[in-house]
Order: C-alpha cells, then structure tokens, then sequence
C-alpha cells in the first residue's frame, strides 16, 4: 500500500443535498478511518472540499474505496501520490 495526499474539491452540491446526505457521508468516512483507507482528513476553510491522506495501492484504487462516499459524485479529485519524511511513520 501507498500513501497519497487527496485534494477534494465539492462541485455542484446544493447546501440542502449536502445536509441530507452528510450523516451517512460521516458514518462511511469513520469506517474508512478505522479501516486504516483514510489515515488523516482536513476539511477546507471555506468548507469546498477535504484534504486527506489516504492508503491504496494507485490511484484506479483511490477512486474504488472513496467511490462508497454519498459525496463522491460531487467530488473533483487530484491524487498526489507522497513519501513520509519521518521514518517513524513509514
């Protein structure tokens, strides 16, 4: 498995779409955290979108474990593929 730095950007989702869907968006997320898929996330300021460090083995898998998210079809997805520094979290 490989780490990559995930840049979300929500597109075309409607303030009363995204309350409906955000409990379960929530509920796939926690599961994908404690997975081990989603390592770490940061929701953007302006709350456009999520950075988040994901575990998968490319990007065609990247795309297959985040497509279980109801956001996911909003999504405009850049995949970074990145290497940790510190050797204690390689």
């Amino acid at each position: 498995m490989k780490k990559f730095m995930i840049d979300i950007q929500l597109v075309g989702l409607d303030q009363e779409t995204r309350m409906k869907l955000l409990p379960r968006e929530q509920e796939v997320v926690m599961e994908l955290e404690q997975n081990g898929t989603i390592v770490d996330n940061f929701i953007k300021l302006d709350m456009s979108g999520i950075f988040m460090v994901v575990m998968a083995l490319d990007a065609e898998d990247v795309h297959s474990k985040l497509s279980a998210l109801p956001y996911y079809p909003y999504m405009t997805i850049a995949i970074i593929p990145i290497r940790v520094i510190n050797s204690v979290n390689q």
